[in-house]
């Protein structure tokens, strides 16, 4: 997720010295991905880079650069330095951000705010350091010399697929792309209220919906909430590919928000809260309507991964959320061709 760029926004304008620290490398096990960051100034830390001990000593060594203006990229031994069981090697980027709003980031905060898809391509040398933004069209924070054509032509090929994080030997490649899982979620009582609260930490897009006028409370920085006196027409605002969560007050409203639903045919995921007894009898009408079953049985009801029967909101909010992570892995998970025989994954059918 991107929250780093508003809180090292924030912290830059109110004149507060920080350090951006960012797994920059990962040679065997490690506890985050590349790309994990988090932020420590002189009285907090903002987000996570996982690993207990690795964290605590990059928190400490980051506390130490505030007054710094160079960046440094230090390796962690995940067994001997840091008592771990990982056994991998972990390397840290720490950039101090001791002079204020920094042209790069505000740059990034720019195109981060019209969602423009952004490479950072960070130049990782002491002799010849850069940082620039890359999109599709335009080169940003960087001068003729730094925007050497074969890091802008590295960047734009990562922007062009489906980008993750990536280092190779100097140069660091970071993604800004906003994130393709969208998910709609329809109610905003109380177990509406908690599905959003714990998806809404997924790095997702959510629509939440609901007819009743001041429904909304808090609502998270990537849900966007809405009041809709007809909230089953707010489907058709859905890309291809969403997830949809319908659990409003009234049956009836259910009823219409799965139908079109499922007449879109491209939804990734449609659950419905209820049992079984009103899973029948919205197949009964579907079908009466002239729904095929095939159509009929994209509709997942009651919702939820096995083994979770709490009835409680937030223990159905972590089912919900954990079926929807499931459908979502299974989608991407790698196909046996690309493995030989002896290596084949595990898939699981859901």
């Amino acid at each position: 997720m991107n929250e780093w760029i508003d809180e090292l926004i924030d912290l830059a304008a109110a004149g507060e010295r920080a350090v951006l620290v960012t797994v920059a490398g990962i040679r065997g096990s490690a506890p985050r991905e590349i790309g994990a960051k988090m932020i420590v100034t002189a009285t907090q830390t903002i987000g996570t880079i996982g690993g207990g001990q690795l964290e605590y000593q990059s928190t400490r060594v980051a506390a130490e650069m505030l007054d710094d203006e160079m960046f440094a990229l230090r390796s962690f031994p995940l067994g001997s330095a840091t008592g771990q069981c990982c056994g991998g090697v972990v390397e840290i980027l720490f950039e101090p951000m001791a002079d204020g709003l920094s042209g790069w980031l505000r740059d990034l905060g720019a195109l981060y705010g019209q969602r423009e898809p952004t490479i950072i391509a960070t130049r990782i040398s002491r002799s010849n350091p850069a940082k620039l933004l890359v999109t599709a069209a335009e080169v940003f924070g960087a001068d003729e010399e730094q925007a050497e054509p074969s890091l802008v032509s590295k960047a734009r090929r990562l922007l062009a697929g489906k980008p993750d994080a990536m280092r190779d030997v100097q140069e660091f490649y970071e993604p800004v792309v906003a994130s393709d899982l969208n998910i709609a979620v329809f109610g905003a009582g109380h177990v509406g209220s908690a599905v959003v609260s714990a998806l809404s930490r997924l790095d997702c897009n959510i629509r939440w919906v609901d007819s009743r006028r001041d429904i909304f409370r808090k609502v998270p920085p990537n849900v966007r909430a809405i009041e809709a006196a007809e909230p089953a027409l707010e489907v058709a605002a859905m890309p291809a590919d969403s997830f949809y969560l319908v659990m409003t007050h009234s049956h009836a409203v259910d009823f219409d928000i799965c139908d079109r639903i499922l007449g879109r045919r491209d939804a990734r995921y449609c659950g419905l809260i209820g049992s079984v007894t009103k899973r029948r009898r919205f197949e009964k009408r579907f079908r009466q309507h002239g729904m095929s079953q095939p159509e009929i049985d994209q509709l997942i009801c009651p919702i939820g991964v096995d083994g979770i029967t709490g009835k409680k909101p937030a223990e159905i909010a972590v089912a919900a959320a954990a079926e929807i992570l499931k459908v979502r892995e299974r989608a991407v998970a790698p196909v046996a061709e690309d493995y030989p025989d002896n290596v084949l994954p595990i898939l699981k059918e859901y």
